[in-house]
């Protein structure tokens, strides 16, 4: 995707508190303990959504040969979808899976 900017960083979760690392593969875009993400980019990476609200984790659907989270911003409402992660708790996406 040309439209995507690299960012692999380490963050506070704002839902759960808990401290999530980088993964060194891909970009880390959520939280792998509560998957909650925050709403931050308009194209991914690039850090210029002025929203700032938390993207709570809605439902799963299967992308390619793995699966995407669908979230709800609860600030503006606005949807957005990220893919799993390696590390992301299964036991929430399965969950998900049933919602």
């Amino acid at each position: 995707m040309k439209n995507f900017t690299m960012r692999d960083e380490e963050f506070i979760c704002d839902n759960c508190q808990r401290k999530v690392y980088p993964l060194k593969y891909t970009a880390r875009d959520h939280c792998p303990y509560c998957l909650y993400s925050k709403h931050l980019d308009i194209l991914p990476g690039d850090r210029k959504n002025t929203c700032h609200g938390l993207l709570k984790p809605i439902g799963i659907e299967k992308f390619k040969d793995t699966y995407k989270i669908i979230y709800k911003c609860e600030k503006c409402g606005e949807t957005h979808k990220n893919i799993i992660a390696k590390d992301d708790d299964i036991d929430l996406i399965i969950k998900l899976s049933v919602i």
